[in-house]
């Protein structure tokens, strides 16, 4: 009898308790109403004592290993990868048994994240696994001949975000006509983010109900003497938490082609999770390189990756035109001045078929004075930079409708040479900027990054030889060539041509 009480507790006490070196986190914990980001779904733990070891799985990101796991009787803290914030390599979480729930705890970027989870079993970690898409060998994809000039058009996040919809965007292609902006070079239309539906039980991505129907809206804009372009990502998800292109690249690619796209922004997003390092990055990149080109229509290829890993050495060879230089510009002179100055790429990389990107324009947007914006265009121009306006097209001011369509303006860009300018000279807040052109001659930029008004003294040696011929771009007028006098505002710009003997 002593020996059967014994039994029973025995068994009682391994009921209560688990079995020796398990914790009682252990197992698999589900998550059925996760925030969209980063879109926990599973935590999967299993311990040792003390130690224990585990995966968190999301919709971003796939499946995240725990770091540094350690338990602390029904909790257990672990760190995450917080991507590619170098300020923040990890951040710290928690998983917490509350009566019999699970509660997890932890921040991601901006993000502060609390879930409730409940037990699964083996079988319901199977269905949510998340399937890890490989990566083909980096090759190289020889020069197709489009962007012989830097792309210009316009692009729909700056002033939309995710907030577009089929009519918005054929409005942008008739404004582009009426306004004479697409007489003046601006010529593609390029969808952002926010177009992207759900994947069907064949893979394919359909687009979301404001957009009806992709190939109608690619002839409409075609129509009216336009290219239209669009956006993914190679992540599981886009920027704005919509579906990316992650283990469906060679569909996605030929989706595009099939609807009738010029042009894709490729950006890494929820990618750089999977692709944190210099040759993930660049095999994601050329492998949508590789697949655009399999489909047999010519489309652009603009890579976002914010300028990391020195992309514009290597931007051309995996089928890119255009590679981003930075992160997002925003409507104000700091940033813009930022971007453009200081963060505007190698200028060796650039020339026809591949350009350095430093972002969109923000002129018409309302957040500089006109005096910045007129700084803005001047050192795009300067610069080879794609112009690419993000503004609604239906409000145009007359001053920012006279600072996008200067034809004279718009040549310094998209001069055949393709050479990008650059500083030859900075003193304090000025800086002067010269651009060889292929006839010999050269533009030459007075900036003033000063907040007051400065004199500045152009000499010879800031052209690069005697000048004979001298005419204000801006001002449309000429001017005796020895002028070397000029009034420039605080954060303005003049902008002039200049030719030798």
């Amino acid at each position: 009898m002593r020996l059967f009480s014994t039994m029973l507790l025995a068994a009682a006490a391994a009921i209560a308790t688990p079995a020796a070196g398990k914790t009682p986190l252990d197992g698999v914990w589900l998550f059925d109403k996760a925030p969209s980001y980063p879109g926990v779904t599973m935590v999967e733990l299993s311990g040792d004592g003390d130690r224990a070891t585990g995966a968190v799985t999301t919709a971003w990101y796939g499946k995240m290993e725990m770091q540094n796991v350690q338990r602390d009787g029904d909790t257990v803290s672990f760190d995450l990868r917080n991507l590619n914030d170098k300020a923040h390599a990890t951040r710290r979480w928690t998983a917490r048994l509350v009566n019999g729930a699970v509660v997890l705890e932890g921040d991601i970027w901006s993000s502060h994240v609390v879930q409730n989870g409940r037990r699964g079993t083996a079988a319901d970690a199977a269905k949510r696994a998340f399937k890890v898409a490989t990566l083909p060998p980096l090759g190289t994809l020889a020069p197709d001949g489009l962007a012989a000039t830097p792309p210009m058009g316009w692009s729909s996040w700056n002033k939309f975000a995710e907030h577009i919809d089929d009519k918005t965007i054929r409005a942008m292609a008739d404004a582009l006509v009426s306004t004479g902006l697409r007489d003046a070079g601006y010529t593609y239309v390029n969808i952002d983010d926010g177009w992207q539906g759900t994947r069907g039980a064949d893979g394919v991505l359909r687009p979301n109900a404001k957009f009806p129907d992709m190939k109608a809206l690619a002839d409409y804009v075609h129509a009216r003497g336009l290219k239209l372009g669009i956006y993914s990502s190679q992540g599981p998800k886009t920027c704005a938490g919509y579906e990316g292109s992650y283990g469906h690249v060679a569909q996605d690619a030929k989706t595009f082609a099939g609807w009738g796209m010029d042009y894709l922004k490729y950006d890494l997003c929820s990618g750089e999770w999977f692709y944190a390092d210099a040759d993930t990055v660049k095999r994601s990149y050329y492998e949508m390189g590789a697949a655009l080109r399999a489909t047999g229509r010519r489309i652009v290829f603009s890579l976002c990756e914010y300028g990391r890993f020195d992309v514009g050495a290597w931007g051309r060879s995996v089928g890119g035109h255009l590679w981003r230089t930075t992160g997002d510009i925003t409507d104000d002179y700091p940033t813009m001045a930022k971007i453009g100055f200081d963060k505007n790429g190698n200028a060796d990389h650039a020339g026809p078929g591949g350009w350095n990107d430093p972002d969109m324009l923000e002129i018409g947007n309302g957040g500089m004075s006109d005096d910045e914006y007129r700084s803005h265009m001047t050192l795009w121009a300067m610069s080879a930079a794609p112009l690419v306006m993000g503004h609604d097209l239906r409000r145009t001011s007359d001053h920012a409708l006279a600072l996008l369509k200067n034809r004279a303006v718009i040549a310094i860009d998209q001069e055949k040479l393709g050479q990008q300018g650059k500083a030859v000279r900075k003193q304090g807040e000025i800086e002067i900027w010269r651009k060889t052109l292929a006839d010999g001659s050269v533009a030459l930029a007075l900036f003033n990054r000063g907040t007051g008004a400065a004199r500045v003294t152009l000499s010879a040696a800031d052209a690069g030889m005697p000048i004979t011929a001298l005419r204000d771009v801006w001002q449309g007028r000429t001017l005796a060539p020895e002028t070397t006098d000029f009034a420039v505002p605080g954060h303005g710009a003049v902008l002039l041509m200049a030719r030798g003997g």
